[in-house]
């Protein structure tokens, strides 16, 4: 277990995420890549989120460095796994947000938190002592603890998880991660436990509650209506699920014959049938022009 504390007892022997290494991050970087201090990529008003969380002047979103999944596919791999971006302290973290509150940013969103989750509850406190008025993202991979997600109680307002995979078989394949859809599913739940299902403006922008990503991907539509399946039967009709048909093969994706190629127009129409066809109502869907690499930001420090 870690607790916060002034000296970040918790980076000592870190546990924060489901590989549980153990390292000491005052001393070297975890497999994650995250040492002793937050590392930022980019800081900017982003505008290609679900409506709900970008609105009309975009989601003032903080891409964070490092990562705890490998996935061979990754958009973003010059900073999850590359190790690009810039150390800043955690007065500094403060600072971004309510600069980009300045900006007119609809909410604060924070993408891949989970290795700075100690640093983001004293940062967020901070703010908010300081003005910051907008709700507080976590935009995660899902690959969570519950203990994790308890620890944020009371400084997050809206989770915005993936549900990646159902099969182990396929998390450790694409992103070596063991027992994920266990991990995953539990944090989910806790998730919908401490802040519940979405709750919405009158402007139709999201203001408190989770809303659910699952990126289809070609090859593995079996694997997606598990994942619809699990949805169904174990979570409220109030759920509300994000479908994604954006999968690019990237990075290292070319090494896995079976995933370097764009989803097919058949594949994701034939997932968005199955949503609706087990009794989902709520959600969102992609237009299909989103699978290209335009909507990739350029991680160049801006905002940091």
């Amino acid at each position: 277990m870690f607790y916060i504390g002034e000296e970040m007892d918790g980076l000592k022997k870190c546990t924060i995420c489901p590989i549980g290494c153990g390292t000491d991050r005052t001393i070297k970087k975890g497999p994650c890549g995250a040492g002793s201090q937050i590392t930022v990529a980019k800081a900017f008003l982003h505008q290609w989120e679900e409506p709900c969380i970008s609105g009309k002047k975009g989601s003032g979103t903080i891409f964070f460095s490092g990562c705890n999944l490998h996935c061979v596919f990754c958009q973003n791999h010059d900073i999850s796994q590359e190790d690009f971006g810039r150390a800043i302290s955690i007065e500094r973290l403060a600072e971004i947000m309510l600069e980009l509150q300045a900006q007119g940013a609809e909410n604060i969103n924070l993408v891949t938190p989970t290795p700075y989750a100690l640093h983001i509850v004293q940062a967020v406190k901070s703010a908010r002592a300081n003005g910051l008025l907008l709700a507080i993202l976590y935009n995660t991979n899902g690959y969570e603890t519950v203990e994790t997600i308890e620890l944020l109680k009371g400084t997050v307002d809206i989770y915005l998880p993936d549900i990646k995979y159902y099969s182990d078989a396929y998390a450790v394949r694409y992103s070596k991660a063991k027992d994920y859809f266990e991990h995953t599913s539990s944090a989910v739940k806790a998730m919908i436990n401490q802040v519940g299902y979405p709750v919405f403006d009158e402007k139709g922008m999201m203001k408190r509650g989770v809303l659910i990503r699952h990126m289809v991907m070609p090859e593995l539509l079996s694997d997606s209506k598990n994942i619809l399946r699990w949805i169904k039967d174990n979570l409220s009709k109030d759920v509300y699920v994000s479908l994604m048909c954006q999968y690019t093969p990237m990075f290292r994706a070319c090494e896995f014959e079976e995933i370097n190629r764009r989803l097919d127009d058949w594949e994701y129409e034939y997932i968005v049938d199955y949503f609706f066809k087990l009794g989902l109502e709520n959600g969102f869907v992609q237009d299909y022009s989103s699978a290209v690499t335009d909507y990739v930001p350029d991680f160049d420090l801006t905002g940091v």
